[in-house]
């Protein structure tokens, strides 16, 4: 709860993977509409750019807390948590090399919510090998299959065995690190139009502006103004 000036008391407005995932997606779909396939180029690399932030900003939380940089603390040092029933991950093998699915996404079902999942596929290209490869930069996962791309589901091969002990090992240590690593969607949505944005400013100019505007107006529309100002100076953090 917050307390404005007037002493009137309200709910605190927090973002969710849907202000996410539908943030991205608009600013995909006019950088789209305006460039067309280098407009499509441009979303892929500011996608990469922001994973590898958020891989980076891991790394270094990893580091700080004196824990190695391998494939166990790169699954144990991830910044968001689902709600429940949001998303559904499995392994479907591990002693060869660790191969994970998602039979359930929530950044596909918020594009599918809201008709966006033809721009909002893009942030599927390189997210998660964007993230792994900024936690550490030798490391890289081959992305088989993409549920948002008509798949049945996402299959993961991130080239690395793991054996059982080092998959309870990933729970132990995210059950000690608790929510300590952990950022809220103010924050990741803050990130995503801050690097994003920033992106699209670069590579298509005043054009890019004009995206960028065209998909904050959708937004505020389908959210409300609230959910624009809860992200405002949230990154970077100060």
């Amino acid at each position: 709860m917050s307390v404005n000036q007037k002493g009137d008391h309200r709910k605190e407005v927090v973002c969710g993977i849907e202000h996410h995932a539908t943030l991205f997606a608009l600013l995909a779909k006019y950088a789209i509409l305006s460039a067309g396939e280098e407009g499509e180029k441009v979303m892929v690399d500011a996608i990469t750019q922001y994973g590898r932030e958020r891989g980076q900003r891991m790394a270094k939380n990893a580091l700080a807390n004196g824990d190695e940089l391998n494939l166990v603390n790169s699954q144990a040092y991830g910044e968001w948590r689902p709600k429940e029933g949001e998303m559904e991950n499995s392994i479907l093998r591990s002693e060869d090399s660790l191969v994970t699915l998602a039979t359930k996404c929530a950044w596909k079902d918020a594009w599918e919510k809201h008709n966006l999942l033809e721009y909002g596929k893009y942030y599927c290209v390189t997210i998660d090998e964007a993230v792994f490869n900024g936690f550490r930069d030798d490391f890289h996962v081959d992305v088989i299959k993409n549920i948002s791309w008509g798949a049945d589901c996402c299959e993961f091969d991130w080239k690395i065995p793991m054996t059982q002990e080092e998959i309870k090992q990933v729970q132990e240590k995210k059950a000690q690190l608790g929510n300590s690593c952990v950022k809220d969607f103010n924050f990741h949505t803050a990130h995503l139009l801050h690097t994003v944005g920033n992106t699209m400013k670069a590579r298509l100019g005043q054009e890019g502006v004009k995206a960028i505007e065209a998909a904050i107006e959708d937004y505020v529309k389908l959210f409300g103004k609230e959910y624009l100002d809860a992200i405002q100076n949230r990154y970077p953090e100060k």
